[in-house]
């Protein structure tokens, strides 16, 4: 049984579907992969730190994240079983889901249920036995299940008007956490700008060094890296939900130059652009 490490550095190398169970646990560094993650924490609690900030996970209610972003859990209580489910981001962007909360989740939100489901503890459980012994034909519907369950856990955030999420930060919060919480706020807000890190740091009040020292401590990447990451993210949800051109996807999410993001969406995705919209929307 892989632990959650162990998980995430398996779907960082795999691009396909996956439903496993472990004991959660601490990881020394973050993350990323290109999956849509939700988990289900059947006991205990632990704390993420996604996307900058820290969001705490209660047992019995489903999250759901864009595991592009990156993200670690930094605290986790003693024998926390943990069912996790990886949906490659091809197969959710191919999903039935309202398209203002779908952009909202590839540009970084962090949903939580908001109250407690008695039977997902059950049916997770299930899927994660028939997914690991089951024959072909009972994963093909693991899968088919799983998604309607994602698609029921997106509605119900979007019809959720008052969310009771504690997002007081913890006791631990270093002011490496707080740093990347504003650089991040500031990338997500200026991203589409020829922005540099001595220009994101001066607009937080802090030294380039800081703010590259930060991220490293905090998020194992540098800013630029980030910010990358981030304007890819950004461009993959206009190439799924616009029919925008290519070349003012490229510009408007900050890469200067067609050529550049060709290049750089390539590296990245194995594909381009093109090849991309073309596979999501058929």
């Amino acid at each position: 049984m892989k632990n959650h490490e162990e998980s995430n550095k398996w779907a960082a190398s795999n691009g396909r579907f996956l439903i496993e169970r472990h004991i959660a646990d601490t990881m020394t560094t973050a993350h990323w992969h290109d999956h849509i993650e939700i988990n289900l924490l059947l006991s205990g609690q632990m704390t993420y730190l996604f996307n900058g900030k820290q969001e705490k996970v209660a047992s019995g209610r489903l999250v759901l994240f864009w595991a592009a972003i990156p993200h670690q859990t930094i605290a986790v209580s003693a024998d926390a079983p943990l069912v996790c489910i990886y949906i490659p981001l091809a197969d959710f962007l191919a999903m039935t889901t309202d398209k203002d909360e779908r952009q909202a989740i590839l540009q970084g939100r962090f949903i939580t249920q908001h109250t407690e489901e008695p039977t997902d503890a059950i049916l997770m459980s299930r899927w994660e036995q028939e997914w690991r012994s089951g024959t072909p034909a009972r994963r093909i519907l693991v899968e088919d299940e799983t998604k309607l369950r994602v698609r029921r856990l997106i509605l119900d955030s979007a019809e959720m008007t008052n969310p009771a999420i504690d997002t007081s930060p913890t006791p631990f919060a270093a002011p490496s956490v707080r740093h990347v919480e504003l650089l991040t706020d500031l990338i997500n807000r200026h991203y589409a700008d020829a922005v540099s890190v001595p220009e994101l740091a001066r607009l937080a009040g802090m030294h380039a060094s800081t703010a590259n020292k930060a991220f490293r401590d905090v998020l194992g990447i540098s800013v630029n890296e980030y910010v990358l990451r981030y304007r890819l993210a950004r461009a993959m949800q206009r190439l799924t939900d616009t029919n925008d051109s290519v070349l003012q996807i490229a510009f408007d999410c900050g890469f200067g130059s067609s050529s550049r993001f060709y290049d750089i969406f390539r590296e990245r995705t194995g594909v381009t652009p093109r090849r991309f919209r073309e596979s999501i929307k058929g």
